[in-house]
């Protein structure tokens, strides 16, 4: 059994080769730029292990071996599932391992931006010492948290801010109109939660119906006090309308820990922004969240190679696939697994 990383930016695979090495697996590690290099790093693998790499239908066409692809983190927008399924490949996420620890980063970056804390600390140490340029602050209390995609983090971030003393509203595409709540949290309409919110906190996976979704017509309709916190995808909101959003005024403020480019650009028209809190995409990060997603990525993908279910996986119906378990025996032949 053959497991290539594709490309990756941990510093340590340590996690991964304790899973790998009992089952008999040769683990890989590339660093792969684009597509052919994909191909030509992960030649005669079964799994891959992948973290921004796009695996496209061209990717696969180039794999014939290929049975699974293994996702660091909860997206699969990376991943071309429709021709993996159609091809009998397997595509694996983690998509509950980082559930308090992006949760307490909106969190944090909510706070962060509604008290003005990076400009403060930016003042006192350029011997400024006093509020004005952050005037007015106001209490959590009282004041509207509106969530954006009620699924693990964002129910997660909900009751964190409920905890903070906010009025926490919350809207889901999957929520029934009718119902006053939707997992415990008050649902409303996308349009009550943008025009009442003072902290409008985004946690919906990029699909093509998230995609753009926070774009000018939305930065219209909130609250010229209202900030954007965006620990989700770059995608769900769009750049572009949001810097031209902060020069009118039409919002106060953003906190935004995942980028449409990344890494984010030295002089990036977000960076002119005092009111603007940026981090680089680590939401995720905690020391038990990052060896969680490491061991359960590759463990994911091991089980597929070894014939088995995965704890995840996107598209199960290709478990079943004829042929599949004839597929796996040349991957164990000979090896542990």
């Amino acid at each position: 059994m053959k497991i290539v990383i594709t490309e990756c930016d941990h510093d340590a695979f340590d996690i991964e080769r304790a899973v790998t090495d009992p089952a008999g697996a040769d683990l890989v590690l590339a660093q792969s730029r684009d597509a052919a290099e994909v191909i030509a790093n992960a030649a005669g693998a079964q799994g891959i292990l992948v973290q921004y790499a796009q695996i496209t239908a061209e990717v696969m066409d180039g794999l014939p071996d290929l049975l699974a692809i293994g996702r660091y983190g909860v997206g699969i927008d990376s991943v071309d599932v429709e021709a993996a399924t159609a091809r009998g490949i397997a595509v694996c996420n983690v998509p509950d391992y980082g559930t308090e620890a992006v949760s307490d980063h909106a969190i944090g970056m909510a706070l962060a931006a509604a008290r003005g804390i990076p400009r403060l600390d930016r003042g006192v140490r350029a011997g400024s010492f006093d509020l004005v340029a952050v005037r007015p602050l106001y209490l959590t209390r009282d004041r509207v948290f509106g969530v954006i995609g009620l699924g693990l983090i964002g129910t997660a971030t909900a009751r964190k801010a409920a905890g903070l003393g906010y009025e926490v509203i919350g809207y889901d595409v999957r929520a029934d109109p009718a119902d006053d709540t939707y997992h415990g949290v008050k649902s409303v309409s996308l349009d009550e939660l943008l025009e009442r919110s003072q902290v409008v906190s985004l946690h919906t996976p990029l699909d093509e119906h998230s995609r753009g979704m926070i774009g000018a017509a939305q930065f219209a309709k909130m609250r010229s006090d209202a900030i954007l916190v965006n620990t989700s995808r770059g995608g769900v909101a769009d750049t572009a309308a949001l810097v031209d959003a902060l020069r009118a005024g039409e919002i106060l403020g953003a906190a935004i820990d995942v980028h449409e480019e990344e890494p984010v650009p030295v002089g990036h028209p977000l960076t002119e922004f005092d009111s603007v809190v940026l981090t680089p995409h680590l939401a995720w990060y905690s020391e038990e969240s990052y060896a969680e997603l490491k061991r359960r990525t590759v463990e994911n993908v091991v089980e597929v190679c070894a014939g088995r279910a995965p704890r995840n996986i996107v598209n199960p119906e290709v478990l079943g696939a004829p042929g599949r378990n004839e597929a796996c025996a040349p991957a164990l032949a000979g090896k542990g697994a």
